[in-house]
């Protein structure tokens, strides 16, 4: 069993396997399917309930209480991502446009590559730093992930060529 306090400015409902938190950075909604755990919503807190004793009801309910918990500070404090450019051949230029980043010249190349921002997240270039904000966990990392995995490099060799994009830090 595993109770989390809900915070005062947050609004969860929970109509059977659908979750909706809401705060002041905005509204998350997740589908959980809960077929060995039972959520009970109780004044401030919720109470995340295995229906068993079985191992995989007690992993159930922990990643669901996760789950919940990261939706909590999504909605209150945010997720933010930080990437580093970083290029010793070329130099290369990153721009956002509606949802996509544009990397342009990677490795003197005349195509760009692109990245899908996705959901609500933010991506703010400064500099040599890409910051990508917002509420969903999932929504932020997988925008990092795309941006890091756009230059990936195949065919050269990775200890001359360390040009490329990737994740510094993660957090709240």
């Amino acid at each position: 069993m595993t109770v989390l306090q809900i915070p005062k400015e947050v609004n969860i409902d929970v109509n059977g396997n659908e979750i909706t938190v809401k705060g002041k950075l905005g509204t998350i909604k997740k589908s959980i399917t809960m077929e060995s755990v039972e959520i009970k919503k109780e004044d401030s807190k919720i109470t995340i309930i295995p229906k068993n004793e079985r191992r995989k009801s007690k992993a159930m309910a922990g990643t669901v209480s996760s789950h919940i918990d990261n939706m909590l500070i999504g909605v209150t404090k945010g997720w933010t991502y930080v990437l580093k450019i970083l290029y010793l051949h070329f130099p290369m230029t990153v721009k956002t446009e509606k949802n996509k980043v544009v990397i342009n010249n990677f490795l003197g190349e005349r195509t760009p590559r692109t990245a899908n921002i996705i959901g609500e997240s933010k991506v703010e270039v400064k500099g040599d730093q890409i910051i990508v904000t917002g509420a969903n966990i999932e929504d932020v990392s997988r925008t990092a992930s795309n941006i890091e995995r756009a230059t990936r490099i195949k065919s050269y060799d990775r200890r001359v060529f360390q040009d490329g994009i990737f994740i510094t830090s993660k957090g709240d």
